[in-house]
């Protein structure tokens, strides 16, 4: 329990990096439009020359020649420029892919630690099952149902703790050894279970969130063209490029997501087979020492 509320607080403090990076952004948005739309003003109130040929220079071309005006982001955004990594391919795509690329940042790392924490759960759970059954009968049948669950208690994971309360209720009969084996086995299997819904919820909300970016890319890319009066590619190439990242790193985090969940419930189908085979041969064992 401990563990998982620690994962839980780990979850609301990269929501709140989230929120934090949205709203520094926006303001340091919308400064370099303000930036951009002065400089764009003052260009306009220059009175139009006339070159050496005669040809009058509008003042209209001026701005179509103007240079888009450079202001650093603030926030978590700024940090990241400023930082080694922007220098990176990777820091490159991060901030080319805009504010959704935070929200990517903490779906990939949700996963990651939970798959990481499934990953180690179920390899510790993972045991020689017929060493265990073999060795459990065996001592049942030489030394009887209290030594054989001592012997349970030695070995760890989902077998050995049905098995050791199926032998608890042993002088109580076969029915209350099939309940008692049961109940435990529904426990173990919410045990197994325990964090996979976060890894399911990573390859599903990860594509959409990266086509939430693409969409997002694409309203920048159309309000540049409705904005400008000359439609030129460069003016539409980091709304496509946002797009584009989005969507990849979205599907990026969504593959081995998937993989993992994949083979986590393939693994929690084995531990089950193994566990009916486990109960039914400590049965018969059982029904075997009845006089």
């Amino acid at each position: 329990m401990a563990r998982h509320a620690k994962l839980i607080s780990a979850c609301f403090v990269f929501i709140g990096l989230g929120w934090l990076a949205l709203a520094t952004a926006t303001p340091a948005l919308a400064q370099q439009e303000d930036a951009q739309e002065a400089l764009r003003a003052r260009y306009e109130k220059i009175e139009a020359p006339s070159d050496s040929l005669g040809f009058v220079v509008s003042a209209t071309d001026s701005i179509t020649l103007l240079p888009p005006v450079i202001v650093e982001r603030g926030g978590l955004m700024g940090m990241v420029e400023k930082s080694p990594i922007a220098r990176t391919g990777f820091g490159k795509l991060f901030i080319s892919g805009g504010n959704f690329m935070w929200w990517l940042l903490f779906i990939a790392v949700v996963g990651m630690v939970f798959i990481i924490e499934r990953m180690i759960t179920l390899s510790r759970a993972k045991v020689n099952t017929r060493k265990l059954i073999g060795t459990v009968i065996t001592t049942l049948r030489t030394e009887g149902v209290q030594a054989a669950a001592e012997e349970c208690q030695k070995w760890r994971g989902p077998i050995a703790a049905i098995l050791y309360s199926g032998l608890q209720k042993a002088d109580r009969g076969d029915e209350a050894v099939e309940k008692a084996i049961g109940t435990a086995g529904v426990i173990e299997m919410s045990f197994l279970e325990r964090g996979l819904v976060w890894v399911s919820s990573v390859t599903t909300v990860a594509p959409l969130v990266g086509f939430l970016g693409t969409v997002s890319g694409m309203i920048n890319a159309f309000e540049a063209i409705a904005q400008a009066d000359q439609v030129n590619a460069k003016l539409v190439a980091s709304g496509i490029s946002e797009a584009l990242i989005t969507t990849a790193t979205g599907l990026t985090i969504a593959i081995p997501a998937t993989l993992g969940y994949n083979y986590f419930v393939s693994a929690i189908d084995r531990f089950t087979i193994e566990m009916e085979e486990a109960a039914m041969e400590l049965i018969e064992a059982l029904d075997g020492l009845k006089p």
